[in-house]
């Protein structure tokens, strides 16, 4: 396995690995001069729907004589990928794990501010489900 994605150009979509190149929205790779060229000599433009984008852990499945580029893809983008490929449920999963991220930051922050308005540890506690021995450990 390589830690890089790959675009694969492969004309039978169907049983292509990865996602449309479309599917996950703008990447920085396609900006660098190397990607450029390659999509120029393969005769393509990124909208393609022979064009696909393929994980670092499903490259085992591109085919041999597919034409390939290694891209290095951000954080974000390597997650927005991996969330396309995912089966269904997995990602309804991953949208709900996503969403409690997204609840947690600023966590600390939020419960400083409402210990510092004067609402109760145990209130606080309460209201969040979070342990009241994490609350107090906050006021600290």
């Amino acid at each position: 396995m390589t830690d890089d994605a790959y675009l694969v150009l492969q004309s039978d979509s169907a049983t292509a690995p990865g996602v449309p190149l479309a599917a996950v929205g703008d990447l920085a790779c396609l900006e660098s001069p190397a990607v450029r060229a390659w999509l120029d000599a393969q005769g393509v433009t990124e909208t393609s729907a022979d064009l696909r984008l393929v994980p670092p852990e499903e490259t085992a499945g591109i085919p041999e004589d597919a034409e390939r580029l290694p891209v290095p893809l951000g954080e974000e983008e390597l997650s927005r990928l991996r969330h396309r490929t995912a089966p269904p449920d997995v990602a309804r999963l991953e949208e709900e794990l996503l969403g409690y991220r997204s609840c947690t930051d600023g966590r600390d922050v939020l419960l400083a501010r409402a210990l510092a308005a004067g609402v109760p540890a145990h209130r606080v506690a309460e209201l969040t489900g979070e342990d009241l021995a994490t609350v107090e450990a906050v006021a600290r």
